[in-house]
């Protein structure tokens, strides 16, 4: 075995000794490259398990973890985190619950999970302490009702009693409400953030020639003011993702894309910026492979250091996966 082949055999072995590694869930994962991949927003939209009429992925099919094991074929992607995806509230626990069973398939990469669940409702402690003592369950993804409700006293104590319990929380809200999202985070500095969708960021902001302003929702002033307010604080991080989805008649190049990504890449810095797919609302605008290989482009000049912190080291930091 030549040096370049036993360097790639250990960093494959080292990946694969962390605790409850998934990594060797399939044969092809055998002859891997050396840069592997967490993908850190894993949908699965599976109306098999969860009746139709509830969701509208942009193209037709079942999106469950069979169809995503083929859509991830030969793409390295070796740990996973389920994404909620907005089932009828009367059924969330039964989305956790699947989501723990995906955790516990070994022929699946899922490795943790990001569950829905109500900042407003009275019960919130006791729902989301149902899920304290599980690995799978890492967090919770919830909406917010207006932007002066994101620093009411009670959503602030229940996202604190997240950290308590160890968990993180996801949240996507218009640019408009950044200031008050960013001072929710530092008012509770003992839980984790993920800016989801890169801040929600809209690319076209961000294009020389002239766009319509009522094609975005916000500024390029308004959404680099608000999310280097947000990166201020230590405990967010942002996932590198939705951009692909948000540019129907326009060209999805990576020079389209790369003015925000490297944007949050600068603001957040290396060591807080983590792949998503958005699989399958990615399929808006490309397929998973295209999307990857797409970023890819946008970081090639970047360090391989730097790669292996978007793609696989921060996520498997953070997530603890």
């Amino acid at each position: 075995m030549n040096r370049k082949s036993f360097l790639k055999s250990v960093s494959v072995l080292a990946a694969a000794s962390l605790g409850g590694s998934p990594l060797l869930y399939a044969d092809e994962l055998k002859h891997m490259p050396s840069l592997l991949i967490v993908d850190t927003h894993q949908h699965l939209v599976d109306f098999n398990r969860f009746g139709k009429h509830w969701a509208n992925p942009p193209v037709a099919g079942n999106f469950g973890i069979a169809a995503y094991k083929k859509a991830i074929k030969g793409l390295n992607i070796v740990k996973a985190v389920y994404m909620e995806v907005a089932v009828a509230p009367d059924r969330r626990y039964e989305e956790a619950l699947y989501a723990m069973e995906l955790c516990k398939d070994r022929s699946a990469p899922t490795a943790g999970a990001v569950v829905s669940a109500d900042l407003y409702k009275d019960d919130f402690r006791a729902y989301i302490s149902r899920f304290k003592n599980t690995d799978c369950i890492k967090g919770i993804r919830a909406g917010f009702r207006s932007d002066a409700s994101i620093l009411d006293s009670r959503i602030v104590d229940n996202i604190r009693f997240l950290g308590e319990l160890n968990m993180r929380f996801d949240f996507i809200v218009p640019p408009a409400w950044f200031p008050n999202m960013a001072r929710l985070i530092q008012l509770c500095p003992d839980t984790r953030f993920q800016a989801d969708h890169c801040g929600n960021a809209d690319p076209k902001v961000f294009f020389d020639h002239d766009i319509s302003p009522a094609s975005t929702d916000h500024t390029r002033e308004e959404w680099i003011t608000g999310i280097t307010a947000i990166a201020a604080q230590k405990n967010v991080v942002c996932k590198i993702s939705g951009l692909v989805s948000r540019m129907p008649g326009y060209a999805v190049t990576a020079e389209n894309l790369a003015p925000v990504i490297d944007h949050c890449f600068d603001i957040f810095g290396a060591g807080r910026v983590m792949f998503a797919s958005d699989w399958p609302w990615c399929l808006k605008g490309m397929t998973l492979h295209g999307w990857i290989d797409l970023l890819k482009q946008v970081v090639k000049n970047r360090s391989f250091e730097d790669q292996k912190k978007l793609f696989y080291d921060n996520a498997v930091r953070h997530y603890k996966l």
